[in-house]
């Protein structure tokens, strides 16, 4: 678990959740919360949430599924190896599985004891849109899970199998008419079988013996039921009570009863199962865990806005705070000064005045000058009507002439783009084409020109 800082298990399959908490402690794990809630209450959101201090301090959050939705078979396999494993499982897939590939989701376990090359993988199949649905129930609460695991798996690694036989494994939960039945022989699993019985204990017992003589049949034909077989019963005090008289006739020998690990026993190896560092698969779709990494990276991101932005403001108040401490100083050497302000104040106003005297002045002269160059250029066979000189940027001239000399306002035009002023200057930075419109035996004509001043205008 060392690159793990916690590790958090939720059993949401009963009636009540129950959620822990392990922190790496030397080679073992140490249990820092173990919390009981109803459905209705909400789930810590301290322990099992993440954010940016995950990056480093990284968090596993791992759920139950509930046991009696999985599919569980045993697979005796020539491989220790976990990746050999893994494919020579997942060749055997389609034959093993109830249900379409791609319909599932599966993992596998390798337990624990080797008869010459051959090892016994656990596999675990799931129904994929039950587990989507128990995702999204899960995410309704808050818990965002990385792995799911099957607390059955657990149970089987920590029963300290000292004897060949059946080992039975009823349920506890909400629904106590489910029971695992595991057979091992030889020092490995021989196979495993998972089923549902009636609620009439009558129907219940005879259902339970018939499956337990037809699974030591299979067993005497496969041949690894090699001696006569005897019954363990995993289950705590009161749970064997009500099996032992559904088991007394079942087999020759009589029934042992073995105590099973506590929850927190089993969440204990659960987690060291899920941090481990090269785990064996995961119930979990890969699509749910990209998307839940991509949603931490985003809130991650959302929160460092947000930061940036409180940063910014602040930064922002600290600004106008100095602006203030400037804008009082400066109000001190304003007052200082306020008494030599007003002759520098007059002076430019006086400045100012002139600059206005002499534009105006400017613009009578370029007035003149327009309309002397206007009735100097003009030909004889046009009459000039009247003169618009606009704000001293525009000089328009209107006219009439009579049809014979349709050509001459375009000569005249010419002669106004060619006129020069007095310090021989062109007078008209452009002079726009004539517009001519002829009523009965009159032209009209007019046309602009703009002065020389409005050249970078």
């Amino acid at each position: 678990m060392a690159r793990w800082n916690s590790c958090n298990v939720l059993d949401a399959t009963g009636e009540t959740r129950q959620l822990w908490q392990f922190v790496p402690s030397g080679d073992a794990l140490k249990q820092t919360l173990e919390a009981k809630m109803l459905p209705s209450e909400p789930l810590p959101a301290g322990p099992i949430g993440k954010d940016w201090q995950t990056l480093y301090r990284k968090k596993m959050n791992v759920a139950w599924l509930p046991s009696n939705k999985v599919f569980l078979r045993a697979l005796q396999i020539p491989c220790n190896d976990v990746a050999e494993a893994k494919g020579m499982v997942e060749l055997q897939l389609e034959k093993i599985s109830t249900l379409p590939t791609n319909q599932i989701v599966w993992n596998f376990e390798l337990m624990p004891g080797v008869i010459g090359p051959l090892r016994t993988a656990l596999v675990v199949i799931a129904e994929r849109p039950y587990v989507e649905e128990f995702l999204g129930k899960l995410e309704g609460q808050g818990y965002l899970a990385d792995r799911l695991e099957v607390p059955f798996v657990d149970q089987l690694l920590a029963t300290k199998v000292q004897h060949d036989g059946v080992y039975l494994y009823p349920s506890p939960g909400a629904d106590p008419q489910w029971c695992l039945a595991a057979w091992f022989y030889s020092g490995l699993l021989q196979t495993v079988s998972f089923f549902h019985l009636p609620a009439t204990p009558t129907e219940r017992g005879k259902i339970l013996r018939d499956h337990l003589h037809q699974s030591a049949w299979a067993g005497e034909a496969d041949g690894w039921l090699t001696s006569a077989p005897r019954c363990f019963l995993v289950a705590a005090p009161e749970t064997a009570a009500l099996w032992d008289p559904l088991l007394k006739d079942v087999f020759d020998t009589p029934l042992q009863v073995v105590a099973p690990p506590p929850d927190q026993q089993l969440a204990v190896l659960t987690a060291r199962r899920s941090v481990a560092t090269a785990p064996q698969g995961d119930l979990l779709p890969p699509e749910f865990l990209v998307r839940y990494h991509q949603q931490l990276v985003d809130r991650i991101w959302m929160r460092g806005l947000g930061a940036a932005l409180a940063v910014y403001l602040l930064g922002v108040l600290i600004y106008f705070g100095l602006i203030q401490v400037v804008q009082f100083q400066y109000d001190g050497v304003d007052t200082r000064f306020q008494g030599a302000a007003l002759p520098y104040t007059n002076a430019i106003k006086l400045k100012a005045q002139v600059a206005v005297l002499q534009e105006q002045l400017d613009l009578q002269f370029a007035a003149l000058e327009c309309y002397k160059a206007a009735s100097d250029l003009i030909p004889e066979e046009l009459q000039m009507d009247s003169m618009n000189f606009s704000r001293g940027k525009s000089f328009t001239i209107f006219g009439t002439a009579p049809p014979e000399a349709n050509k001459k306002p375009s000569d005249y035009n010419e002669a106004l783009r060619n006129a020069v002023d007095a310090k021989g200057q062109p007078l008209f930075f452009r002079v726009n084409p004539p517009a001519i419109i002829t009523r009965g035996n009159t032209l009209s004509w007019s046309f602009a020109c703009d002065l020389k001043q409005n050249e970078n205008e």
